[in-house]
């Protein structure tokens, strides 16, 4: 792709939106965007200043009491508009993401994919916000439970999945009634900018209001007034352990609803009945696969003393055919890291693997010369490292793979897994049935997503996505998470004409 055929896509046509007749205020500084592919600039959108803030959320609360009243199924309609757009501007779509973040094509067509998927589940959802029907302990009385809209959500995501994270976040909060404020990332603005064209457009032919679906732009400060405001009841963030932190304590002082998905440090264990092919397949992937820069990317590659050779030397042959470069080729297998601050990260992080007792393996460069000019592609690592090194519990946004041996039990592997501060994505590769419940089992896996004979990332949308500990807790995506969009509601009612009292308390006058 070049910056011509760029600036053509439509959606981004016409100055970034003006055709779609959405509000665009034009106030604050300018946050250019550069392509990590080839360093050359792409065009620039313009930070949201508090006052614009201001308006934005003006127009959400209008729409919120337009939006709350339409029917769920009526609601889920619109998504069906929205994943059928997504449809059309698929590859266009996917071409962006690619050219503005550095995932592959694929990658970037995929994530596009992702957004269709959870448009398509949010329709059938759309028909099916349950609540539930209570027998009560009075006679002549009945209880149920019920969901309504929260309000203003706020959606907080990262460079790293510049447009499924909010896809995934917009399609339920919308068909449970809810208007949407979103945060992208300031590395990959003009992702979301052609979101918004896109559900502008749709709310536009619908003649519903734009503040449904707003974007505010800028950097930590933009996040943090999202965090400080009363009026946005949840709080939806992607991104660093730090900064799910820093949301989550703002947050909590208004008593406000978060929804965290933050770090990983994932792991694949692997054991003596492993179909070894397998396991070389989803670990490479796994490891490289959005240069490192996924929040399930695995990480570590726990494995038996038996077939840790094996293992090892299989996974060195394979990296010798990986292939680095630009990511609309179709032919490379990575592209570069989102910048040069990643880069120096990833360069300090080799530093700090063999200053604490690591081996490299697979030795970690930055690349230069024709079609690097970017500074931002490097070579993926393998280290052999211990658990408790303290840059192998530190997650790092990079391809860089720790190879760490077990010896006895499968139990030995679950716990070094287990030792580390995050708990977001976790696999096993066995073919004992015995080893592969107990990795499901209470005592196993203490990650939100546990795996069995897959790698640790490429979640489906039809299940919760999320993890524990330091991960946050939170639930994105499919499953039950919309409830989390939703403040839920008991109800009792007495259709008798007495007034009996709960736990048979007697109050006479």
């Amino acid at each position: 792709m070049n910056l011509k055929e760029l600036s053509s896509l439509k959606v981004l046509e016409n100055n970034l939106g003006s055709s779609t007749g959405t509000n665009w205020f034009a106030a604050g500084a300018k946050i250019n965007s550069y392509s990590p592919t080839n360093g050359q600039y792409i065009g620039s959108v313009i930070s949201t200043t508090k006052e614009e803030y201001e308006q934005v959320i003006t127009e959400a609360e209008k729409a919120k009491l337009i939006w709350r009243d339409i029917p769920a199924p009526k609601r889920g309609e619109i998504v069906r508009q929205l994943g059928e757009k997504l449809r059309q501007e698929k590859d266009t779509l996917g071409k962006l993401v690619s050219y503005e973040m550095g995932k592959s094509y694929q990658e970037g067509l995929g994530e596009v994919q992702e957004m269709i998927d959870i448009c398509d589940f949010a329709v059938g959802l759309s028909r099916q916000l349950y609540g539930n029907t209570i027998h009560s302990e009075r006679p002549g009385h009945r209880m149920y439970d019920q969901y309504h809209p929260l309000g203003l959500v706020g959606i907080i995501t990262a460079f790293n999945f510049p447009v499924a994270v909010w896809a995934w976040n917009a399609a339920l909060a919308l068909v449970c009634g809810d208007v949407i404020i979103w945060k992208p990332s300031e590395k990959t603005p003009l992702c979301a900018v052609a979101c918004q064209n896109i559900i502008a457009e749709i709310l536009k032919e619908n003649n519903l209001p734009e503040g449904i679906s707003s974007i505010v732009t800028g950097d930590a400060e933009v996040g943090k007034w999202i965090s400080e405001d009363e009026r946005i009841a949840l709080v939806s963030a992607t991104g660093s352990t730090r900064m799910g932190k820093q949301v989550a304590e703002t947050v909590a002082k208004r008593l406000g609803k978060t929804l965290l998905e933050l770090g990983g440090n994932n792991a694949i264990i692997v054991t003596p009945s492993a179909d070894l092919k397998m396991t070389i397949i989803g670990a490479v992937f796994g490891a490289v696969g959005t240069a490192g820069q996924r929040c399930t990317s695995t990480r570590r590659l726990i494995v038996h003393e038996s077939v840790y050779n094996k293992v090892k030397d299989s996974l060195i042959e394979a990296y010798k055919q990986i292939k680095i470069g630009d990511p609309l080729d179709s032919n490379n297998h990575m592209g570069p890291l989102i910048d040069k601050a990643a880069v120096q990260m990833y360069l300090d992080a080799l530093g700090k693997i063999q200053e604490q007792g690591g081996k490299i393996l697979v030795e970690g460069k930055v690349l230069e010369g024709e079609g690097y000019e970017s500074g931002c592609y490097v070579t993926p690592v393998i280290a052999e490292v211990e658990n408790h090194y303290p840059i192998v519990q530190h997650e790092t946004f990079a391809p860089i793979l720790y190879l760490i041996k077990y010896t006895g039990e499968v139990q030995n592997a679950i716990a070094l897994q287990n030792d580390v501060r995050q708990g977001l994505s976790s696999a096993i590769m066995t073919t004992n049935l015995r080893e592969a419940e107990l990795f499901l089992s209470q005592n196993g896996s203490d990650c939100g997503i546990a795996n069995v004979n897959i790698g640790t990332s490429g979640a489906e949308i039809g299940g919760a996505f999320g993890g524990e500990k330091e991960t946050g807790g939170g639930r994105e995506s499919g499953s039950d998470a919309w409830k989390a969009y939703m403040r839920r509601q008991t109800n009792t009612i007495n259709y008798t004409t007495s007034l009996p009292l709960a736990q048979g308390i007697k109050f006479n006058l």
